[in-house]
């Protein structure tokens, strides 16, 4: 099977050899290797504790249950009976093998902007990637949305494929960054809103959205909901470490730093910060702070210097890569605060990375806080310290935690 791997992958370096791509091989599946690495795909196809690239965890989309494909080359459970043109064609199309027609839980709508040249390197490394027969069965939506041919107006509605185009307006290290988060990184599927067709809301790009009970914060320039008062280091040091002088990932923004981002080179991290910084929020002003003495207000003081005061300091400022500033941070000031009432009610681990390899933790507070006191300490949070955002209700926190049960 292995030889059988490295002749197909042999065989497609050859074809588009002829096309000025590189011609070396190993060159190829080590470039694909990155490229693998950039795109995230062991996060999604990779089990804990299983093979890699063999299937992954059900993903909880708003329709229903999908499971990550198993993407080695085993020729009966995997894509070990795909041509090259099968795979570029799921990437670039969102259809794969014998016409199957893929969701865009798979991101291809990121992915078909990807370079021909990044694609074949892609096809390269995983067809040495280790054969792992593991059958995935992996459209579990209901009906009707477990009808494929349904993706044929979805992708009508929703999706214009096209290969990325660099502005000659730009750097080159913009450009190298609006490739990486508007393609591989695919950065807006989980931070741009959906609309009610899980499709990207136009003209709302990175300004945050909600999946899987989490809420993947505004990564716009926007100074209040964003992260415009984050340097270009601190971007940089974010991805690379899991934390700046701002925030600690957690979640599965910490699951993303581990796998990926962590891995990349320092100078695509710099290309997408230089990217990031240039992309804009809403322009909305902030809101107007709820009063310091409203009721809400008052009791969420009381729980906060009671509970959280001790590792996040009295001011909200944290400690540095321990525990997050809470004062002017942008996931504090979202205007949903899924997020927020997920990690009080159960806690939460940071990332773990070669830089920063302790972990600190945030405890959970579901077992002994009542949706009102986990409602109240976070409105507290949310308009102290110069934040402003909409108060939490009780109903929020009594709904999440519904949800987390199930």
């Amino acid at each position: 099977m292995k030889k059988a791997a490295l002749l197909a992958g042999l065989a497609a370096a050859t074809i588009f050899g002829a096309k000025g791509f590189a011609s070396d091989l190993f060159n190829r599946i080590e470039a694909g290797r990155y490229q693998a690495v950039l795109a995230d795909c062991s996060a999604c196809h990779t089990r804990p504790g299983g093979k890699p690239f063999a299937g992954g965890l059900p993903l909880q989309t708003p329709f229903g249950a999908l499971v990550p494909s198993n993407i080695t080359p085993d020729p009966e459970t995997g894509i070990g009976t795909w041509s090259y043109a099968d795979f570029r064609s799921a990437l670039k199309t969102g259809i794969g093998k014998n016409g199957k027609r893929l969701y865009p839980a798979m991101p291809y709508p990121a992915y078909a902007t990807l370079k021909e040249a990044d694609i074949a390197d892609l096809w390269a490394y995983f067809q040495k990637v280790e054969p792992v027969s593991n059958r995935v069965v992996s459209n579990q939506l209901p009906f009707p949305f477990s009808i494929r041919t349904s993706m044929i107006g979805w992708n009508w509605l929703n999706f214009s494929p096209k290969e990325f185009q660099p502005d000659p307006a730009k750097s080159a290290a913009w450009n190298r960054g609006a490739y990486l988060v508007n393609g591989a990184g695919h950065c807006g599927t989980c931070h741009t809103p959906k609309s009610l067709t899980g499709a990207d809301k136009s003209g709302e790009f990175l300004r945050g959205g909600n999946l899987q009970s989490w809420y993947a914060p505004n990564i716009t320039s926007d100074p209040h909901k964003g992260i415009g008062s984050w340097a270009a280091d601190d971007i940089v040091a974010y991805l690379k470490t899991g934390a700046n002088r701002f925030d600690i990932a957690s979640g599965p923004m910490a699951e993303a730093i581990n796998h990926s981002t962590r891995l990349w080179t320092d100078t695509d991290l710099t290309a997408v910060a230089t990217y990031l910084k240039d992309v804009k929020g809403d322009g909305a002003p902030a809101p107007t702070p709820v009063a310091a003495t409203d009721a809400a207000m008052a009791a969420g003081k009381a729980i906060y210097l009671d509970r959280c005061s001790a590792c996040h300091i009295s001011t909200g400022a944290g400690q540095a890569s321990l525990f997050p500033t809470l004062a002017k941070a942008p996931v504090i000031n979202s205007t949903d605060p899924t997020s927020l009432i997920r990690v009080v009610l159960q806690g939460s681990q940071a990332a773990s990375t070669a830089a920063r390899p302790t972990t600190p933790a945030m405890p959970s507070f579901g077992w002994n806080l009542g949706d009102a006191d986990v409602a109240n300490v976070l409105t507290y949070v949310r308009n102290s310290w110069g934040n402003a955002a909409p108060p939490v209700t009780e109903g929020q926190v009594k709904d999440l935690r519904s949800a987390l049960k199930r």
